[in-house]
């Protein structure tokens, strides 16, 4: 522990050392177009200016859009097994490079070392299983209904893609999106989230340094409303892939729509985590919290609405509360600290208007609430872990997501009642049941309107080999994750090899 503390101190000791990261277009790192740039301070701490990044524009895109046009035309002609190899050499690096990308991680977004270098992993992850998908991209080959005809489909890269990341997973989302689109041999742009841009820096350097050849991924950085509209409108982005909020998903689904582009949205969460009076209280308790409170409520899969049976409500209450209070509270590079900070001042004060709204609607606000300030709090957006109670499920904090460590309980009478609640809602990606009882959990599984579903674990921990997405307002039917991933980044082509050396007329050249 004392390693650690010295190590934190020594983060921390780094307040207004900074560097200027420039965008990376065609394999070199240049300055933006607009002769502009933007800073990444640390949330915990804004003090310390974590970098200098490029604010970019219109002309940045449609250099890094012409850059992958022309890489393109390379390297999806590269066998996707050769693709696969750089991409596991990419993971390997990743490893050497985990810890240092952690901290910067834990720097740049607030969140807990344990949850940056598990965001690191999960990158590891992601590259180790689309590495394998370069020998397994296989297609069908069926029989022909003619004789002397061969009959099959491959699948194809798409081209050029665009892709918008979030500011929560800065290295695990653009890994989803990168090494499958990569591995299938398209090209592509990712433009992170404005207050995480240094983990995206690091993840497109560590695929240079892995031998992905220059303009194969470029990395333009900058705000949304400067560079969301050309990249999703440019004639030659043939995909946009984006983690988002359900508006801005809208806004892109429509623009996509217009010239055709394949469009794939990973969108809002108000996941629910249902207890049962048979459930294992204690293990309950510690998947809510965790749920709940890891990455300070800022995961789309947060477990924002907790449903609990009445025969178990009091208890569980009273307990989730006493070891929401416990929990410290602090800067993430301490590995004591147990929740970081809000991303930002503008969640902050969303996270703190919800409270407000909670309490306006009659819901019992039994702990946090406040803002924590002073001390080591002075100068980072940091909010105590608050707990709802008797919420009602039409109030508004359990229907619209907070992204914040706000979460809502709310009591049922059954497993049915149960799962009306969790399905009552616009969103539907993730949920989760507590119960001993096989039946009800298989009814559960069968009845929860959701693309994940968890069995006595929180809304939390999903793995990077089975799809990843949701229904209803969470997105447009793709997923990401597994095999899920590479559909999105491939077109299959269907083909026909005729060796009868006769014209065959399919559905009428048939015997009688």
């Amino acid at each position: 522990m004392a390693t650690d503390t010295i190590r934190a101190t020594e983060d921390i000791a780094h307040i207004g050392k900074s560097r200027v990261y420039k965008n990376f277009i065609d394999g070199e790192w240049v300055e933006a177009s607009t002769g502009e740039t933007f800073e990444n301070r640390n949330p915990a701490d804004t003090r310390d200016l974590v970098g200098i990044f490029q604010k970019s524009g219109k002309a940045d895109v449609d250099a890094a859009v012409d850059a992958a046009k022309r890489a393109f035309q390379k390297w999806r002609l590269v066998p996707a097994p050769r693709r696969a190899e750089i991409l596991y050499r990419a993971a390997e690096l990743l490893i050497e490079r985990k810890e240092d990308f952690a901290r910067d991680m834990t720097r740049e977004m607030g969140k807990i070392l344990k949850e940056t270098r598990g965001d690191v992993q999960e990158a590891i992850d992601t590259g180790f299983y689309m590495a394998g998908e370069g020998r397994r991209m296989c297609g069908p080959t069926v029989p022909s209904e003619l004789p002397n005809k061969f009959a099959m489909a491959v699948r194809q890269p798409l081209g050029v893609c665009a892709m918008i990341t979030p500011w929560n997973f800065p290295m695990a989302i653009p890994s989803w999106k990168l090494f499958p689109a990569l591995v299938a041999g398209n090209t592509c742009i990712i433009k992170p989230a404005q207050d995480t841009p240094l983990s995206v820096f690091n993840f497109v350097r560590t695929l240079s340094d892995a031998g992905v050849p220059r303009g194969v991924v470029n990395i333009v950085t900058g705000f949304g409303s400067k560079m969301g509209a050309p990249l999703m409108e440019h004639p030659e982005v043939r995909a946009v892939s984006l983690t988002g909020s359900t508006d801005v998903g809208r806004i892109v689904g429509e623009t996509c729509a217009r010239s055709f582009k394949h469009c794939s949205l990973e969108l809002g969460g108000k996941n629910p985590m249902i207890v049962l009076d048979d459930a294992n209280l204690e293990l309950a308790l510690e998947g809510g919290l965790w749920g709940a409170f890891g990455t300070t409520g800022q995961r789309c899969t947060a477990t924002s609405r907790i449903i609990v049976q009445k025969g178990v409500y009091g208890d569980f209450v009273h307990q989730f509360v006493e070891r929401a209070r416990r929990l410290k509270v602090g800067n993430g590079l301490d590995e004591t600290t147990e929740m970081g900070p809000a991303i930002n001042k503008p969640q902050l004060e969303t996270d703190l208007s919800y409270i407000e709204i909670g309490q306006s609607e009659g819901a019992r606000l039994l702990c946090g609430g406040h803002r924590l300030e002073g001390g080591e709090y002075a100068n980072g957006w940091f909010l105590e872990p608050t707990v709802f109670a008797d919420v009602n499920s039409r109030m508004r904090i359990a229907q619209e997501e907070i992204f914040g460590p706000v979460v809502s309980i709310i009591p049922c009478d059954s497993l049915e009642d149960a799962i009306a609640i969790a399905n009552n809602i616009q969103y539907g990606l993730s949920s989760a049941v507590y119960t001993r009882d096989v039946n009800k959990a298989f009814a559960a599984m069968r009845d929860l309107h959701a693309g994940i579903t968890y069995i006595n674990a929180p809304t939390i921990g999903a793995e990077v080999h089975l799809p990843f997405g949701g229904v209803k307002a969470t997105g447009n039917g793709h997923r990401e994750g597994g095999i899920g991933a590479i559909d999105f980044y491939t077109e299959w082509k269907s083909i026909y090899v005729d060796y009868s050396d006769r014209l065959q007329k399919a559905q009428i050249d048939r015997p009688e």
